[in-house]
């Protein structure tokens, strides 16, 4: 295996990544960053008030009333979000589903991150925050089944993270992100 990361970009077979079909299924995704924010924003409010609003949800967003109501009601429209009676916002199943994976995604991304690659916790909570929603069920569920082998006590894993503890980046590495 390569040490340098520009020759994994230079093999022949890593041109996939650019196929038309893979990059634009990203920009079609039905669940959008901000999408599961605002979902995840209800079921938080939810949890610690008992009812969410769109005035909480966009106090808690950071974001103004009128963006709220516009992305809620694409919520709904989507099936995801409906209101009680007394217009508190709810969750439908299909929201508590992909409420639930996201966080499961969140906390394998996260964990696998941290303990096996050694990102700094910070940077592994930011990283998994971007990916949560992108991830498929079979991605991580294979990546959960990893990070535990590779995180537990198993002789491979104890490896790895000697390994990936004398990680350093050199003059070849790629940064994007300015780190």
């Amino acid at each position: 295996m390569s040490e340098n990361p520009r020759d994994v970009l230079a093999d022949p077979d890593h041109d996939d990544a650019n196929d038309s079909s893979h990059w634009r299924e990203f920009s079609h995704n039905y669940l959008s960053h901000s999408r599961a924010h605002y979902l995840m924003a209800i079921d938080t409010l939810r949890s610690e008030l008992g009812y969410a609003r769109t005035t909480d949800v966009a106090e808690m967003l950071e974001v103004s009333r009128g963006a709220a109501s516009m992305a809620l009601a694409q919520l709904k429209k989507r099936g995801w979000v409906a209101e009680d009676p007394n217009r508190f916002l709810l969750l439908t199943d299909e929201g508590k589903r992909i409420t639930e994976l996201v966080s499961q995604n969140f906390a394998i991304l996260s964990r696998f991150l941290e303990a096996v690659l050694g990102v700094g916790r910070d940077k592994a909570i930011s990283d998994a925050c971007k990916m949560e929603h992108l991830m498929s069920l079979e991605s991580s569920r294979r990546l959960l089944w990893l990070t535990e082998l590779l995180a537990g006590e198993s002789v491979a894993g104890e490896q790895v993270r000697k390994h990936m503890r004398q990680f350093k980046a050199g003059e070849n590495a790629l940064d994007i992100d300015g780190d």
